[in-house]
């Protein structure tokens, strides 16, 4: 009996303390360069030693841009957005100085310990749909809005008869787990956090006619490093946002009022948040906008889109839908009426309820 109680417990601590390492993560093998995730040269002596020898400023980097351990910004900065640093030597010269230090088995050791690959045991209610919530991030931790959208989503979920399932493993990312949801949504994800095999599970079921829902950060990032979920899946890539000063009121306009999804929202709202800026049009990708800013009631400076600037949009990939929305660096956000309703018409658009379809359903 002694033994056997030794037993379960060594079985229980090597299930639950201990993980194997993480050997299959997108980036490992890649070349240093100025498009390296930031973090992956700091982790590096090697590498930092080559920095410093063609950019001196590079030991004086300031703390939020220079952490080595996620969630940092450090994941999802490179040294191209450096550039215009003062004292910043032609990239060129940097690029080459990285591309000559050897990428170490230490190295990929670093590079792979930011994901994981365990299966988390998860607890699904019933519910008319079921809704995954993945929040993992190695990027820029929106903690406010990450916990006040998880708020939101709990009362969707209650008016709806909805189940909600909320996890930041990213093991979570297999056919068996993701079979058991309608939808995904991306709660401020930031930075890469799945491995290859994760990618391609989750690609699949949204091809298959899994939905996706993502909010604000989850499209949010300076550095990316998966084309497909940027490009194809979000539908957008993240230029920036103002910082003078950094949260404004603008005016969301409403595209299309006969959308359902759109329903009870009038020709649009005011509310104040931190408005992103595209570098190139949604549209362009053949979105079909929910909503948009109206630009002359705020000031995007720099970054205006040109009087049309999408903030919230859906789009069909394969046979599954995605709907993705800009809103939601403020948690106060999560409370507005007008953005929460948007959120849950979409998101049970997303699920499988109502609304246009894409290809063929499941």
């Amino acid at each position: 009996m002694k033994h056997r109680i030794v037993l379960v417990l060594l079985a229980s601590l090597a299930s639950t303390a201990w993980a194997a390492p993480v050997n299959d993560c997108p980036l490992r093998d890649l070349p240093f360069s100025v498009d390296s995730p930031l973090m992956d040269v700091l982790q590096s002596p090697t590498a930092m030693s080559a920095l410093n020898a063609v950019w001196p400023g590079a030991r004086s980097m300031p703390a939020w841009m220079s952490g080595t351990t996620v969630p940092h910004l450090s994941a999802v900065l490179t040294l191209r957005s450096a550039a215009s640093l003062e004292g910043f030597p032609p990239l060129e010269r940097v690029d080459a100085a990285l591309r000559a230090v050897p990428v170490t088995d230490a190295d990929k050791a670093k590079r792979c310990a930011r994901y994981d690959e365990d299966a988390p045991e998860l607890q699904v209610a019933p519910g008319s749909r079921k809704l995954l919530v993945f929040e993992k991030v190695n990027g820029f931790f929106h903690g406010e809005a990450i916990a006040a959208a998880r708020g939101a989503l709990k009362g969707m979920a209650q008016r709806r008869g909805w189940s909600v399932t909320f996890t930041d493993k990213a093991g979570v990312m297999t056919p068996a787990l993701l079979r058991q949801f309608d939808a995904v949504v991306w709660n401020n994800v930031s930075g890469d956090v799945l491995t290859l095999p994760q990618r391609a599970a989750f690609r699949s079921y949204v091809e298959a006619g899994g939905g996706f829902v993502g909010l604000h950060g989850s499209g949010g990032d300076g550095a990316t490093f998966w084309d497909w979920y940027v490009d194809t899946l979000v539908g957008a890539r993240f230029k920036g946002h103002p910082m003078k000063p950094q949260f404004q009121d603008a005016r969301v306009v409403v595209e299309d009022a006969k959308n359902p999804l759109v329903a009870g929202l009038g020709s649009g709202w005011t509310m104040k948040d931190e408005w992103y800026s595209f570098t190139r049009n949604p549209r362009a990708g053949g979105v079909t906008v929910l909503a948009k800013l109206d630009e002359t009631t705020y000031s995007p400076g720099d970054l205006a889109m040109g009087g049309d600037h999408p903030i919230a949009w859906t789009r069909c990939v394969g046979s599954g839908r995605s709907f993705y929305s800009a809103i939601g660096h403020r948690a106060e956000s999560y409370d507005e009426p007008f953005n929460v309703k948007l959120m849950e018409q979409a998101t049970a658009w997303a699920a499988g309820d109502g609304g246009p379809a894409c290809g063929i359903q499941r």
